[in-house]
């Protein structure tokens, strides 16, 4: 049961005469498959948007100063990498403009190679587990080749088989939806998530799985958001198959398991995506509708005097 996000072709005219009004024919194959656009998923064929996962634990959460923090180390660590450079342009009033500029974005640059970075990984994950060729310009990548290994490493070591990748999933009473990063079996993960929350996990029960590639190992990189995504993932009412068939979202187990990897190695983390934790993302989706639409309205300009007042001053 996988799925990609490939569009398939559209559908041809059907013959006979043309209707005056022009309707748009419901959608087929692969192409009933939700999209992402503009942190929704639009239902083709319908009026339903689905609000997107990530786009709500981007609005509705925040790690308050340690972004603060982060972004201010990045940007004292690119000083100190640069001095001479940012010395000599200090001297001249267009230099300096152009330097402070560049010093201001180094930790959007740092983000941006970061996301990179993981989506080339996530590419390379979901055509290694589908079946699919590689990308080749992301084979002969250097920076990508140990990800990938570890990758290989972990399914190996875990014997891990897929049942689905890239998969699109929703909840249209909640009104969310998102693409997780795909769902597992594994006998080995069974019976050490058994052993650590001390319960019976059946050896081919289903499991939610998440790959994050920032950070670092057994430091940090793995954030309890990735909780919030997986609940929302799990409490999904629907899936979209590959073939764009919707079907009902598989049982999966209330923990699932997030893949750390780095170029030194990799982790597998447990991560809880229970009820309760479904309770809190809903809370997340509330609150980023919030940020996101009523808070914009609350506040309105000031208030001046009405005219009859002014006038009586007069």
């Amino acid at each position: 049961m996988t799925t990609s996000t490939t569009v398939g072709a559209p559908q041809a005219p059907a013959a006979g005469r043309r209707s005056r009004k022009k309707t748009a024919s419901a959608p087929t194959g692969t192409d009933r498959i939700p999209k992402p656009s503009q942190g929704w998923y639009r239902v083709k064929g319908t009026d339903l948007k689905l609000r997107r996962v990530t786009t709500i634990l981007e609005q509705g959460t925040s790690k308050g100063d340690a972004l603060t923090f982060w972004a201010g180390n990045i940007t004292a660590e690119t000083a100190m990498d640069n001095l001479p450079y940012l010395v000599s342009a200090s001297l001249y009033p267009e230099q300096r403009t152009e330097a402070y500029d560049w010093l201001r974005r180094a930790h959007t640059r740092k983000k941006d190679e970061r996301k990179d970075v993981g989506s080339a990984v996530h590419k390379l994950i979901e055509a290694q587990v589908l079946g699919t060729p590689m990308p080749a310009e992301l084979l002969t990548d250097p920076e990508l080749t140990p990800f990938l290994d570890h990758f290989l490493t972990f399914v190996e070591e875990w014997q891990v088989t897929f049942e689905a990748s890239e998969m699109v999933v929703g909840n249209e009473d909640e009104g969310y939806a998102g693409t997780l990063d795909y769902l597992l079996r594994s006998s080995l993960i069974a019976a050490a998530l058994a052993d650590y929350f001390g319960t019976e996990v059946p050896a081919d029960t289903v499991f939610c799985g998440d790959t994050k590639t920032g950070g670092e190992l057994d430091v940090k990189g793995v954030y309890p958001e990735a909780s919030l995504q997986m609940a929302a993932y799990r409490k999904a009412k629907v899936a979209w198959l590959r073939d764009g068939t919707k079907v009902p979202m598989p049982a999966t187990f209330w923990s699932g398991v997030v893949l750390h990897l780095r170029p030194e190695g990799y982790r597998l983390i447990p991560a809880v995506a229970d009820d309760a934790v479904f309770d809190a993302f809903l809370t997340v989706k509330r609150n980023a509708e919030w940020t996101s639409g009523l808070s914009k309205t609350v506040i309105r300009p000031a208030l001046t005097l009405p005219a009859t007042i002014t006038e009586r001053a007069a």
